[in-house]
């Protein structure tokens, strides 16, 4: 399946500023993830023929030009099934059509089959470009860093399952929504999974230590100057410790943690 990857300068604190629009197909084509009108992508969506427009999930920085892109080309407007208040909202557009993981939309001669992938986002979903294709992950990964699994929009247990199911699927190649390709895939997310592992172990001696509150804990658990990415640090602290709690690994109220096995 024919597959193009634009990089489109749009809002985003993501590394290098841009987020990755894709165009699926030829005659027939999917536009995933448009996040801003630019010349090129014009140019692109004109020569290709959409007829689909959806997006891997509805942070700003990926919906920005959905709307009037559905209006130029007439394209049906896909939208997750039982999100689609939370769709609307991000677009301004009314879905045509809703998907569910699993969900298989015909594309000229091939297909894109629909997975579940939340954790970065409650209504993330990454998307298989033909049998056995490479995977659009989305925000699940990329090649550099790591991804922001943030509270209350982020869910670090269905973040970290997602990235199980994707190293499981073993695509030849994972097509991120921000960044390079990854032509790694396993390696990448096995990457991920040890950065969390870590993360997680540092949360949990700040916890054993007597870190209580989420300040306490921040300034344990990263080793590293935060300056200008302290919310998105605190964001990942308040899902690991959610995860954490659900685990009965720590008590975590929201306010403070303490260990498991105690109670004050």
């Amino acid at each position: 399946m024919h597959l193009t990857r634009l990089a489109i300068p749009v809002a985003t604190r993501a590394p290098g500023g841009a987020t990755n629009a894709y165009l699926l197909g030829d005659d027939s084509a999917m536009l995933v993830d448009p996040a801003a009108r630019t010349d090129e992508l014009d140019r692109l969506v004109r020569d290709r023929g959409v007829e689909h427009v959806l997006v891997t999930h509805t942070h700003p920085d990926h919906v920005g030009a959905v709307e009037s892109y559905a209006a130029e080309t007439d394209a049906t407007v896909w939208a997750r099934y039982g999100r689609v208040d939370r769709f609307r909202e991000a677009t301004g557009v009314a879905p045509d059509r809703t998907f569910s993981p699993g969900t298989t939309i015909p594309l000229g001669d091939d297909r894109v089959r629909v997975l579940d992938a939340p954790g970065h986002a409650p209504d993330h979903v990454a998307l298989e470009a033909g049998r056995d294709g490479p995977i659009l992950c989305g925000d699940c990964a990329v090649r550099e860093g790591s991804v922001v699994v943030g509270a209350p929009e982020g869910d670090m247990r269905a973040y970290v399952t997602t990235l199980r199911r994707l190293w499981a699927a073993d695509p030849p190649a994972l097509h991120p929504g921000h960044g390079p390709d990854i032509d790694a895939p396993r390696e990448t997310l096995e990457r991920l999974l040890t950065h969390r592992k870590r993360r997680e172990g540092k949360i949990l001696e700040a916890v054993d230590s007597g870190g209580h509150t989420l300040e306490e804990i921040l300034d344990t658990a990263y080793e590293k100057d935060l300056s200008g990415v302290r919310d998105l640090a605190r964001a990942t602290v308040v899902a690991h410790l959610e995860k954490l709690d659900v685990e009965g690994r720590v008590r975590w109220d929201g306010e403070r943690s303490v260990p498991a096995a105690r109670t004050d």
